[in-house]
């Protein structure tokens, strides 16, 4: 690769990698807030129904898509980077939430305490539940990746993209769901139900964008002129 390629690498990388942190950001300030999906009807599972789910699980999906091409792409040690860098963001952004929380609004303020408290004060326990559940996942997510990768030398980018997506996710689904239990955020008559009805929505979101992870892999190797299964390496 030229300078000029490296520095344009290093440039997407650098994207990538913001797309990602803020994708993290955003599913924790929102996940307060439930939707409901029902393209099979009215389906419960152990007492939850199906696809009731926060719509903090919206761009949760993109963070895996993003660690799939960066592991293709940069590599593992990339790719965790891109994961711890992400840990420090939200913690970092859950801090000014609860400073921004703790400070008396004004008189005249368009939103005041307890309207800023009912939407943005979030459950300390919610967080760390979700925090745990995201560094297991993630990390798991990028092993299993590159286990594959390895074993079958580069080739089924499918056969990695969805088996490491289905474990991390079910791993991710399980643990915060289990904590939020744990804690008494939920009640364990819900617990089968909802971790049943998360993880198949996210198995789907990860069926889903398998065209995508191939279509910037395509992008990316006729761009740096890559091999199957070659990485990007910068210094820097």
């Amino acid at each position: 690769m030229t300078t000029a390629d490296k520095k344009f690498a290093f440039k997407l990388y650098l994207f990538l990698a913001a797309l990602f942190i803020t994708s993290l950001v955003v599913s924790n300030l929102i996940f307060q807030k439930f939707f409901y999906w029902k393209p099979f009807g009215d389906v419960t599972i152990f007492g939850a129904s199906l696809f009731e789910v926060s719509v903090g699980i919206l761009p949760y999906p993109i963070t895996f898509l993003i660690t799939d091409l960066i592991s293709e792409m940069y590599g593992k040690k990339k790719a965790n980077q891109v994961v711890t860098a992400g840990i420090f963001a939200s913690f970092f952004s859950m801090g000014i939430v609860l400073l921004a929380n703790y400070v008396p609004a004004i008189e005249g303020s368009p939103v005041q305490d307890d309207t800023f408290s009912h939407v943005f004060a979030l459950s300390p326990i919610a967080v760390l539940a979700s925090m745990i559940a995201y560094l297991l996942a993630q990390y798991i997510d990028v092993a299993i990746y590159h286990f594959w990768k390895n074993l079958t030398k580069g080739k089924h980018l499918w056969l990695r993209n969805n088996f490491s997506t289905f474990l991390s996710q079910f791993i991710d689904t399980f643990v915060v769901v289990g904590l939020l239990c744990i804690f008494e955020v939920l009640p364990w008559s819900l617990f089968k139900g909802l971790v049943i009805s998360g993880f198949i929505f996210k198995i789907i979101i990860a069926f889903l964008d398998t065209p995508f992870l191939y279509f910037c892999v395509y992008l990316c190797r006729k761009r740096f002129k890559l091999k199957v299964g070659e990485e990007i390496v910068f210094d820097y």
